[in-house]
């Protein structure tokens, strides 16, 4: 059956981003949601965020190691947009007061250049496709209470988008198997993970392939200029005031971040998107 009253479901998502007040998981009221309910959620809550002049930059694609997949209880990844006025350089401060329990991810980001549509585009085509790669990390963040998420409550919530950073060097393909691209997270200069891009459903190319052909379904393409993400190669490392993480990557070089301001809502650990 499908999901009751999207546009409502969609404005208290709408209303918690603005306000920071997190709601209770939707599947706290109805466990039978699944994948396609929270795309229909998602579809309403985009054209709000639109509507306060904000623009698609890109996706993020999150779900892409098995270990996720596993905790979740999919076999598939989940998407959600990038969006303009999340985004930050290497360096930047990251306000905390900006979200509401946000954890940090180091990814691979690919820009593309040309343009990509599927259904059908095969990992070869989206390499092809691929502009360049840069070292990049995902703040993510939930609107819903503890991170209590189950799959049709985060694929509501834009995949727990939060803000995305990223170095400004682009790094071209060619000759460079992104399966291999290993990473160091640090914070206040202390090792706190490590990972390497095979986390990525074996590859970020991958990623990139299977994003075209889902958004393709749809009637979407990847466009020039699009980001993606391609998902986070370690567990989520939650955020404190003072904190500075860096991410250095093989290849890629690093990409640093400082956290300021006050501290987000308190939460539950759940790991990773």
């Amino acid at each position: 059956m499908p999901v009751t009253d999207a546009p409502g479901k969609a404005r208290a998502l709408y209303e918690a981003r603005r306000t920071r007040v997190p709601i209770p998981p939707f599947t706290d009221a109805d466990p039978t949601l699944g994948m396609a309910d929270g795309y229909a959620i998602q579809r309403e809550l985009v054209p709000l965020l639109l509507a306060d002049g904000d623009r698609i930059i890109g996706y993020k694609v999150g779900l892409t190691s098995k270990p996720m997949q596993r905790m979740i209880g999919v076999d598939s990844p989940d998407y959600g947009p990038v969006l303009a006025s999340t985004v930050y350089g290497d360096g930047d401060a990251i306000p905390l007061d900006r979200f509401i329990a946000p954890k940090i991810e180091a990814e691979i980001v690919f820009v593309l250049g040309s343009r990509l549509a599927g259904p059908g585009v095969t990992p070869i085509e989206a390499r092809q496709a691929i502009a360049g790669a840069a070292a990049a990390m995902e703040i993510v963040d939930s609107r819903i209470e503890d991170w209590r998420i189950k799959l049709a409550d985060t694929v509501a919530d834009l995949a727990s988008n939060g803000a995305v950073a990223t170095a400004s060097r682009l790094v071209p393909l060619e000759g460079l198997d992104t399966r291999l691209i290993g990473m160091t997270l640090t914070r206040n200069g202390e090792l706190i993970d490590t990972g390497a891009g095979a986390a990525a459903l074996g590859d970020p190319v991958a990623v990139v392939a299977w994003l075209a052909n889902v958004l393709g379904e749809n009637g979407v393409a990847l466009e020039p200029g699009h980001l993606v993400m391609t998902g986070a190669l370690h567990s989520a490392v939650p955020m404190n005031s003072g904190d500075v993480f860096r991410a250095e990557f093989d290849r890629l070089g690093p990409v640093t971040v400082r956290v300021v301001g006050g501290s987000g809502t308190t939460s539950a650990a759940a790991e990773g998107s």
